[in-house]
């Protein structure tokens, strides 16, 4: 069931920008060409889900004949993989379809397609209204795209956002367009059911859906044995895992899975993301602390540190019940690291809330974290129910305060690394340097140390810290 087709190969570029405290990754599709074949380009914008997304969309375009480009001017198609939890990403995703229209003009019969959460939540605006795109797919309807192709070709407009309650693209091989050879996503589940009030993506992405058990662990067999060393598990809520075979009624939650992907191989890394904290199990941290290859890190995201604010924003937990959560971490898995998400102003957040958050950043000792400003997205609970109240100067430098603090966080957190010993997974060279490696230990740190030996990408090898940023930690290789 997974064999990637020999005939594609394909690397990513990817751009991290940081705006305002942002992260932002945008994703093109490069590739070998070939003279007799139509080619696709994609750029994928948005979090780890739409880069997975991206894989399986290029696969199912090779079914279809297509093969990936680096080059725009020679596309016959040019997809554009959306987010919508922030308006930043949508103006992005214009300014990108715009510059895609003026290659349209210089070469006609090129079509344009938007996917993903962008094209589920705008639908039909994009093509009737502002007259951008040939193709419109939602997350769900992405095996629909050949016979969408087959129609735009002819100069009708293709439209599919319908929201499945049962797909998860588990039997399609991902075309690893992005592949370092080391490290690669397996998405286990679809949609989300939390009803967040600031968030879109139920919207976009529909009813929660878990993935066949069994269909996870071969694609994870098949990566390990193509040389890959490490995997991502990738859903919404990953703790809500839960697969009931049919035949059998056999039910495997989260913590049942990771153990059985952890049974692959023990030089096969696990990691996931992202856990809701409402649901993140002592079961899962037990699974974790019991396997060495299960990554010993969580991202759990907060959003707030104050009980009102994570009240309104429907997260079903409050301050001390995510306290416990990260007690519970630290007391199972000592080493562990965790990260976050955290939102900057929500709607009627005072000043004594706000410092809420500052402390909860203390109090968990955040090895890094993803910090925004109050977006509001059309269509959510919050944008029907609270006014977005807080200016946005205020927003602003509450969210710089965060950065700050964040910013003194990890890097007293990366100096206590200093002098340790690590497994390092090398991923390749670093981005300033062909002379040294780069690397993540168990922990997702980042970790730049100089080439030596015969060592090369996928191989582990131990690396002993002596100097750190808030990024980074740099040491050398030690026997």
């Amino acid at each position: 069931m997974y064999n990637d087709n020999p005939t594609l190969e394909g690397v990513v570029k990817v751009i991290k920008e940081e705006r305002q405290g942002e992260v932002f990754f945008k994703e093109s599709a490069q590739g070998l060409t070939s003279s007799d074949s139509k080619h696709f380009y994609i750029e994928s914008y948005g979090c780890q889900m739409n880069f997975s997304d991206s894989e399986i969309v290029a696969s199912i375009l090779a079914g279809a004949g297509y093969q990936p480009t680096r080059n725009l001017e020679e596309s016959d198609l040019i997809l554009i993989n959306t987010c919508s939890i922030r308006e930043k990403a949508e103006d992005t995703v214009r300014k990108r379809l715009k510059i895609f229209n003026q290659i349209k003009t210089r070469k006609p019969g090129t079509l344009i397609g938007v996917l993903g959460c962008m094209a589920e939540r705008l639908k039909a605006k994009l093509i009737d209204q502002e007259k951008l795109v040939d193709l419109v797919v939602g997350p769900d309807a992405y095996r629909d795209l050949p016979k969408l192709l087959i129609g735009a070709e002819e100069g009708e407009k293709g439209i599919n956002v319908f929201l499945s309650r049962e797909e998860t693209y588990a039997d399609i091989s991902p075309l690893r367009l992005g592949s370092n050879g080391v490290s690669a996503f397996i998405s286990i589940m679809r949609g989300c059911d939390n009803m967040c009030s600031f968030c879109v993506v139920p919207f976009t992405r529909g009813r929660e859906r878990s993935r066949n058990a069994y269909s996870v662990v071969a694609e994870a067999t098949d990566l390990y044995q193509k040389g890959y060393r490490e995997i991502t598990l990738l859903g919404q809520n990953v703790d809500s895992y839960k697969w009931e075979n049919p035949e059998t009624k056999e039910v495997v939650n989260f913590a049942q899975l990771l153990e059985m992907t952890a049974h692959v191989h023990p030089d096969l890394r696990i990691r996931f993301s992202t856990s809701h904290p409402k649901d993140i199990t002592d079961e899962v941290l037990h699974t974790m602390a019991k396997y060495e290859n299960i990554c010993k890190y969580i991202h759990l995201p907060v959003q707030s540190g104050n009980s009102r604010i994570l009240q309104l924003m429907n997260r079903t937990y409050d301050r001390e019940w995510y306290k416990e959560r990260v007690d519970a971490i630290y007391r199972i898995l000592p080493d562990c690291a965790i990260s976050s998400d955290i939102i900057a102003g929500f709607c009627s957040e005072t000043e004594s809330e706000h410092q809420d958050t500052l402390s909860m950043i203390e109090y968990a000792g955040y090895s890094m974290s993803y910090m925004f400003f109050y977006s509001e997205r059309p269509g959510t609970l919050a944008a029907k129910k609270y006014p977005d109240d807080i200016p946005l100067k205020v927003k602003k430098s509450r969210l710089a305060e965060i950065i700050e603090l964040q910013s003194k966080v990890s890097l007293r957190k990366n100096k206590a690394d200093i002098g340790r010993t690590f497994k390092v997974l090398i991923e390749g060279d670093s981005k300033k340097s062909d002379q040294d490696f780069k690397g993540r230990n168990s922990q997702n740190k980042m970790i730049i140390f100089p080439k030596k030996g015969s060592y090369q990408p996928g191989d582990y090898v131990m690396v002993k810290v002596h100097d750190a940023t808030s990024a980074t930690l740099k040491g050398s290789i030690v026997d």
